[in-house]
């Protein structure tokens, strides 16, 4: 794992992009101040009702709800379109580092989630799950790999410890996939795998710093066995395609709803906020104006 410091407007090293390329993903450092995650954090607290001070709440329903939202029970919250939650999408080098790595600036963003992850807690068997996962579907696999391929992206919010839940990876199966692909049963699972006999890779890392993987990086995230919650922010971005219609994306940005994939807050607490305010680069990677 590479570490890079943040240089104004090119976080990403020429390093970073030959780690990225070999073993399937790089840690960016820095690359979001530390006021934008904290304004983040902030955004969560009131999304949830939570309280920093009251950690015996946090594995309860959330306000207004009486019941968790779904897959809360593995961090995921179904807060989108905060305006902190943009501020992080359209900063300028989160833009740059997706760039570097893609290989070209007319890119979208995607419209995603955040973690917070309580600490494990023993009676709740949900804070236990563990596992590693492909975004993508491994049995249409082809090589040579098209480039440039799908990526995702998360920014830790708040420091980040080796037991804290965070992001982890089997760096070893992507340096040598094919290989890896050919030995496998026909009857493999092609979306997960069981990560023991693997040596798993656990990213740790502090506020700011921007992870990026390949889609066909087994990925996952661990058990929080800290006394702190995880704090991460979701982001990627993809070459941007005029022959394909972002008017989803900008609809779900103008009414504050979640995007078609994702369960939403059925107390509609987004719908009931103002639109994000955009920059022209926010604009450029939402899809409201063009990159031409």
């Amino acid at each position: 794992m590479t570490a890079s410091a943040h240089q104004q407007g090119n976080p990403v090293s020429a390093e970073d992009i030959a780690h990225f390329e070999t073993h399937g993903y790089v840690v960016l450092r820095n690359v979001v101040p530390a006021a934008l995650c904290a304004a983040v954090i902030d955004s969560i607290w009131a999304f949830t009702g939570y309280s920093p001070d009251r950690p015996e709440d946090w594995d309860k329903p959330p306000r207004g709800m009486d019941a968790r939202w779904p897959q809360q029970d593995i961090g995921m919250l179904p807060l989108f379109h905060h305006q902190a939650l943009w501020d992080v999408r359209q900063h300028p080098a989160v833009h740059a580092a997706f760039a570097a790595i893609l290989g070209q600036p007319e890119l979208w963003v995607s419209i995603d989630r955040v973690s917070f992850k309580p600490p494990f807690v023993t009676d709740a068997a949900y804070f236990a799950k563990r596992g590693v996962h492909w975004d993508i579907d491994t049995s249409a696999v082809t090589f040579p790999l098209p480039r440039p391929r799908p990526v995702q992206g998360l920014v830790m919010l708040a420091e980040t410890a080796e037991n804290q839940g965070g992001f982890h990876c089997i760096p070893s199966i992507f340096e040598s996939f094919e290989a890896w692909l050919a030995a496998q049963p026909p009857d493999r699972d092609p979306w997960q795998l069981d990560p023991k006999g693997y040596d798993v890779v656990t990213v740790t890392g502090g506020p700011g710093d921007l992870v990026i993987w390949d889609s066909l990086l087994l990925h996952g995230n661990g058990v929080n066995r800290t006394p702190d919650p995880r704090f991460a922010q979701y982001v990627t971005m993809m070459p941007a395609d005029p022959a394909q219609s972002r008017a989803a994306e900008i609809e779900s940005w103008r009414t504050g709803t979640a995007p078609s994939w994702a369960p939403g807050d059925p107390r509609g607490w987004e719908r009931q906020q103002a639109p994000a305010t955009l920059t022209p680069l926010g604009r450029r990677l939402l899809g409201t104006e063009p990159w031409a």
